[in-house]
């Protein structure tokens, strides 16, 4: 408050995972304002736009970062480099008289990676966020003797909402490393007595890799999120790890945890498992109807975890919430036992003579050949079928695709027209902050 922030102004946090992010984050919201986390892997125009966009007047970061931001063009904010000097500063100031902060006011913007066009301000509010917290420990139960490791970048909806947020409210210990290393994590997660550990896909195949047998005597189990982990993958993990990993699903729009498998119930593989407390979740037709069991639609969410809506974008706004529903843009079916299955984005979905391609189904088959790590399955134009299918590939370790023994194994398992027509070996795939393979770079 000393610093001139008024009630809403935006504070940009540019800060590695740390205790620092914490108070930063927490002390703007206390003090009226709106938290702006950045994704730290952004390009410079990335960073320029969302500076400008969010109209930040603050900037809160480190020594490191603050100069390459401050190498941006045209910017205008009030910067605190967090160091020993200006902590002691900050520590030593006499307690500031804060606003009135009200449940519904928007506590943070969470810029969306911006699948299509430039990324998006989500708004969500006090209430958003503590909804959604108050509902994993309600799904999960979970106890002040867990220990969460935060190891998912803070700037991102599922790492502070799963690793942050939700150890603060329980009251129980969070154990924050900066960035991951796998060799480290797997030290870490035996010895400092772990018993939850929130990941993405990419983590646990990287793990995997590692190949190595250590126990982990207190790890109860992981959350995976962000991006689906293929069955082949999640198997194998958990017979050389020996601990569960246990699949769910959310976005930044739902603050962002929509649904989990249950931990002490019926878990299904490949399922993201059934909405947590308060939520709703549907499958819906084009006209937003619900279809039943079985049948693809887009996954419709509703509960106090659905933002406000996207700042300074009214349009997308009403698009995304339209009949007071959070259009997810997904692609999902329901069992008959209430889980649910994501098949892949309404966006992404090829159509090929005619035919509807999810990737995913196409991407799973060749992930469980034994010769391919990962793939990531695209659209590309066709002149008479309006699309052809190309999958792009990152080989096993010392491991070489052969694409006839490809096709026939693909041949065994998916129609025909659901086949690639091409196949692109890679090193890597493009990702973004949590892991999520960017398909828009592929194309």
């Amino acid at each position: 408050m000393q610093r001139g922030l008024a009630k809403g102004d935006r504070v940009i946090i540019a800060l590695p995972n740390c205790p620092e992010f914490i108070y930063s984050y927490l002390g703007a919201a206390r003090a009226g304002g709106i938290a702006v986390p950045l994704n730290l892997l952004h390009t410079p125009r990335e960073l320029a736009f969302i500076i400008k966009d969010s109209g930040a007047k603050f900037l809160i970061t480190n020594q490191f970062i603050g100069q390459q931001i401050k190498q941006l063009p045209n910017l205008d904010l009030t910067v605190t480099i967090l160091d020993e000097n200006s902590i002691k500063e900050i520590l030593s100031s006499p307690p500031a008289a804060f606003p009135e902060v009200k449940s519904e006011d928007t506590c943070t913007f969470l810029y969306t990676s911006g699948t299509t066009g430039q990324p998006k301000a989500v708004m969500l509010s006090h209430d958003n966020l503590i909804g959604n917290v108050i509902s994993m420990d309600e799904a999960a139960k979970f106890g002040r003797d867990e220990n969460f490791l935060v190891v998912l970048p803070m700037f991102h909806s599922f790492g502070w909402s799963t690793s942050v947020l939700l150890p603060l409210y329980i009251g129980c210990t969070a154990t924050i490393i900066d960035t991951f290393r796998p060799k480290e994590l797997l030290q870490i997660l035996s010895k400092e007595r772990i018993t939850i550990f929130c990941g993405v896909p990419s983590m646990f195949t990287v793990l995997l890799k590692t190949r190595r047998q250590t126990t982990f005597p207190t790890l109860k189990y992981a959350i995976s999120g962000g991006d689906s982990i293929s069955e082949e993958h999640m198997l194998a993990f958990e017979k050389l790890f020996n601990f569960p990993v246990i699949e769910g699903y959310g976005l930044s729009e739902a603050s962002p945890v929509v649904c989990l498998n249950p931990l002490y119930g019926v878990r299904k593989i490949k399922s993201i498992g059934v909405p947590l407390p308060g939520v709703e979740v549907k499958v819906a037709d084009d006209d937003d109807r619900e279809l039943p069991s079985g049948e693809i639609g887009e996954l419709l969410v509703k509960g106090p975890n659905v933002m406000k809506g996207y700042y300074n974008r009214e349009e997308e706004t009403r698009s995304a919430l339209k009949g007071g529903w959070l259009h997810t843009g997904d692609l999902a079916y329901r069992d008959q036992d209430g889980y649910f299955y994501i098949v892949g984005r309404k966006k992404e979905l090829i159509i090929t003579s005619g035919f509807n391609v999810y990737p995913k189904e196409v991407e799973e088959v060749l992930t469980a050949h034994p010769t391919v790590a990962e793939a990531a399955v695209i659209g590309v134009p066709h002149p008479v079928k309006g699309e052809s299918i190309k999958a792009f590939i990152v080989p096993e370790e010392g491991r070489t695709p052969d694409k006839q023994e490809l096709l026939r194994f693909l041949k065994g398992h998916l129609a025909g027209y659901k086949i690639p027509e091409t196949f692109v070996i890679s090193s890597e795939l493009p990702r973004g902050a949590t892991g999520k393979i960017l398909k828009r770079m592929l194309k």
